[in-house]
């Protein structure tokens, strides 16, 4: 009786080892380098566990939504301040805005970010100061982050469909701090609402941001506005977003707190 061995032959082998290789080294080149930095494969959000005084609405369960999911018209606004003499890496101002975020904002205004930090796939809650004292409780996801620079996605009912990222580079010589937002109007409501005075709120709020962290590294400045209509149409195909109008949402939460119980 002749047996077998059930070891494959060396050339068969080696051929193996080759194929392995050849494997290895397309998934290498398939996987972008920074992949580390970006939030993969999030379908819907969820709110990890937030302060008691926080209001948790119109994030857990939602989806994404970019510009291109928008209802209004594309603006893409961006705010930069120079820090001047004053001499720090943009690496170290990036650390410092994403472990202080939330003391750089104006006042009445929460940002409730993940015990973890901003980092990429990370969900964090906002409250924000509506007209009426209305609080708008919406939240954001961490798109991406790097040592340069963050972005941020918003969900379904936010005030806009949005990307907003944050960044700091040097600059002949100098470290120049900038938001930048590409955003549509997510609904026909938010859109009349922007138009009314909400464009210039926004603007404020993002200029009176960077003062803020200038004056943390001990800076003084200007912040130098760019507001710059990239589409003029609203895409009436996304008008039924109003359906999960965060502002809605948040002021019928807030009347139901005080409708008597039966």
């Amino acid at each position: 009786m002749s047996t077998e061995s059930s070891n494959p032959p060396e050339p068969m082998k080696e051929e193996a080892v080759e194929v392995a290789e050849a494997v290895e080294v397309a998934e290498a080149a398939v996987a972008p380098r920074d992949a580390a930095y970006w939030a993969l494969g999030v379908q819907t959000l969820q709110v990890g566990a937030v302060p008691p005084e926080a209001v948790n609405l119109n994030v857990s369960g939602r989806r994404l939504v970019g510009p291109v999911q928008g209802f209004g018209k594309l603006w893409q606004k961006t705010y930069r301040i120079d820090l001047g003499g004053v001499k720090v890496p943009p690496s170290e101002v990036i650390k410092a805005w994403k472990e202080n975020f939330q003391r750089f904002w104006p006042e009445r205004n929460w940002f409730y970010g993940p015990l973890t930090g901003i980092a990429p796939g990370e969900v964090a809650l906002l409250n924000l100061s509506m007209p009426g004292r209305l609080l708008l409780s919406t939240g954001v996801l961490v798109l991406y982050a790097d040592e340069e620079s963050f972005t941020f996605m918003t969900p379904e009912g936010h005030i806009f469909a949005a990307w907003i990222t944050f960044s700091a580079a040097e600059q002949g010589g100098r470290t120049v701090v900038q938001v930048q937002v590409l955003l549509r109007a997510s609904d026909p409501l938010f859109e009349i609402a922007l138009g009314a005075g909400g464009h210039r709120k926004e603007d404020r709020f993002w200029q009176r941001t960077l003062l803020n962290l200038a004056a943390h590294f001990g800076a003084e400045g200007s912040v130098e506005t760019t507001v710059v209509c990239v589409d003029r149409r609203r895409q009436w195909s996304n008008a039924r977003n109003v359906w999960h109008n965060a502002a809605v949402r948040s002021a019928w939460h807030t009347a139901t707190r005080w409708l008597p119980s039966r």
